[in-house]
């Protein structure tokens, strides 16, 4: 197979391009950019020797390959980006989307921007500063920016007009821009200030601030002087809190990476104006590739997000392609990017420091993994089960009444919730009244299109009693799935009965297991069980929020959202339909005798009730 794919490369162009590797069933196995396509994709099938690990197990496994010519290797860059996110390959290595580290998100384009705490970056039109090392971090750099800049905080869009200010602006946290006590001008100039500082200007700030502070006092406008000098104040004592790394005052990036035992670690050291400002670790799992190629992946995905890119980026190690990278990475205005690799003095320290940090955060990240495994085979082997619980899928059912009943399955990886898995299901066919029924829909729209082994969970949970776990068998069985994992139901303690704690029931045993010494086990289980609570509770409370906003017109058949919005303009109200006759109805634009007579046989009907 090698020979006919090394003849398939030789044929191909030495152009720029993009190469997607496939197996026999057409699934993309790796996506790559290269120079040179011709030699780049011959290269995987000449003689093994030499290559690492993970490109010996993908060279055996590429049945065919596709390639996507480009005009530059940049285009390549930005393709292949693209690729990987749309195919997410397995051996490619990818970075996890950061929405675990929140940013800070201005409008620009507003009159009067506010500041959104967001943990995905969007092309919107709008700045993103960050991302910040965690929640507290942002909570308290937004603090200060209230204080400092009075930027409004109220949540509209647009600002609503007022009569009187809010609170905040009482407590000098805002420019009351609602109540019109800022023209637009100045709250924009505040505005530009803020920009500069979450960009690491806080020394141009406070310069500009002083200037403008000198001018108000010799206009003997003493207010505003002593308010510009308040703010110049507060950013000053910030600056001294912050950590001088280098006398040149530019931007840059520094990367530092550390390995171990299929783990890699990439954290990134955000110096702006000479200062740090902090520092992030991004975890990849299951690299068998070289470093260069795991910190190549990691720049083109980092900055491939409208991300901030700095004048330079430090590496811990070099690049076969890192002319290609700076011309991508400095863009179309003329601005020049440098990926330098320092190999003395100052700058060689700083990398060695980033080094440093991902290895603690390796070393922190494989001893909770430690702890996590540890606790994971206690559990395996208490309950007696197939295999140890990596992945826990735990349903839970909620309706009022029998109104908007739903269903909801969480995921648990290990310890932790896995949010992006969790899934919602609106009950379709069973009754609202009927837990087993409905517990029985919405396992078999589960698993029903299961087919690969990595689909399913280790450990199966239900929250219930015996008829529950029942179901649940009864379902696998059904579909063919019973004993591939492991089943159990969790029911709450019985007060009445001189019960002590939650009890968990297994296939075939009679009894709920006891925990006794083991009650970290327990205290587990019920964690997930009351997230899988928590989560179809709130997706219930919103089904009922959607039904309260429905009005009498969206049960009329032939009435839809834009016949509804018709009949409200041209009527004015629900009660002046309500009073229509048929020839009424037919005056309006879109309405048919038809639709006018289903309307006042409905609204006549719904009256009488």
């Amino acid at each position: 197979m090698n020979s006919k794919l090394l003849q398939q490369s030789a044929n191909l162009p030495s152009q720029p391009g993009v190469y997607l590797m496939k197996d026999n069933s057409g699934e993309v196995l790796y996506v790559g950019k290269a120079r040179d396509l011709k030699k780049r994709v011959s290269s995987y099938f000449k003689a093994a020797g030499g290559k690492d690990l993970k490109t010996k197990v993908l060279v055996g496994k590429i049945d065919h390959f596709d390639t996507i010519l480009t005009v530059s290797e940049k285009e390549a860059i930005l393709l292949e980006s693209n690729l990987i996110k749309r195919y997410r390959p397995r051996y490619n290595v990818i970075l996890r989307d950061d929405k675990n580290y929140p940013s800070l998100r201005l409008d620009v384009d507003n009159p009067f921007p506010r500041l959104a705490i967001v943990r995905k970056f969007k092309k919107d039109g709008a700045l993103y500063f960050g991302p910040f090392a965690s929640a507290h971090a942002v909570r308290e750099t937004l603090k200060l920016i209230y204080r400092t800049f009075k930027i409004r905080r109220c949540k509209s869009v647009k600002v609503q007009p007022r009569t009187r200010p809010c609170i905040n602006y009482e407590m000098g946290t805002c420019s009351g821009a609602c109540a019109g006590l800022i023209t637009q001008e100045d709250y924009r100039k505040g505005v530009n200030d803020l920009i500069l500082f979450l960009k690491g200007r806080s020394r141009a700030v406070i310069e500009d601030l002083k200037t403008r502070m000198m001018q108000a006092a010799a206009a003997r406008n003493f207010e505003a002087a002593a308010a510009l000098r308040d703010k110049m104040f507060a950013l000053e004592n910030t600056l001294e809190k912050q950590a001088m790394v280098v006398s040149d005052f530019k931007d840059r990036d520094i990367l530092g990476i550390a390995r171990s035992n299929g783990m890699a670690v990439v954290t990134v050291l955000c110096v702006r104006g000479g200062r740090l400002l902090g520092g992030y670790d991004f975890f990849f799992k299951n690299v068998q590739v070289e470093i260069g190629e795991v910190i190549e992946s990691f720049l083109k995905q980092y900055y491939g997000k409208d991300r901030f890119v700095p004048d330079e980026i430090f590496l811990p190690a070099s690049l076969e392609e890192a002319d290609s990278l700076e011309t991508w990475l400095s863009g179309e205005k003329g601005r020049k990017v440098s990926i330098l690799m320092p190999q003395r003095g100052e700058k060689k320290r700083f990398v060695r420091m980033a080094c440093q940090n991902a290895q603690h955060a390796m070393e922190t990240r494989a001893a909770a993994s430690s702890d996590e495994v540890s606790f994971l085979e206690r559990l395996h082997r208490y309950l007696r089960l197939s295999r140890v619980p990596e992945r826990i899928e735990c349903f839970d059912l909620s309706s009022l009444a029998g109104s908007e009943a739903v269903g909801a399955m969480v995921v648990f990886d290990g310890m932790n919730p896995n949010k992006s898995a969790y899934r919602k299901f609106r009950i379709k066919s069973a009754a609202g009244l009927d837990d087993y029924g409905m517990l029985y829909e919405v396992m078999k729209r589960r698993y029903n299109k299961g087919d690969a082994e990595e689909q399913f969970p280790d450990l199966l949970m239900v929250d219930g009693g015996k008829g529950q776990l029942s179901v649940a068998v009864n379902v696998l069985k059904e579909l063919g799935f019973y004993g591939r994992f492991d089943v159990i139901s969790i029911a709450k303690r019985d007060k009445d009965r001189g019960e002590t704690e939650d009890k968990i029931f297994k296939p075939g045993r009679k009894n709920p297991i006891t925990f006794n010494k083991a009650r970290d086990l327990l205290l587990f289980l019920q964690r997930v069980r009351d997230e899988a609570h928590r989560f179809v509770i709130s997706y219930h409370r919103k089904r009922r929020a959607m039904g309260y906003k429905r009005s009498v017109l969206d049960t009329i058949s032939g009435v839809g959202k834009k016949r509804k919005h018709l009949l409200l303009r041209h009527m004015g109200s629900l009660e002046q339909i309500k009073k229509a006759t048929v020839d009424d109805l037919l005056k309006v634009p879109g309405i048919d005798r038809k639709v006018a007579e289903e309307i006042v046989r409905v609204l006549r009907e719904s009256g009488n009730r």
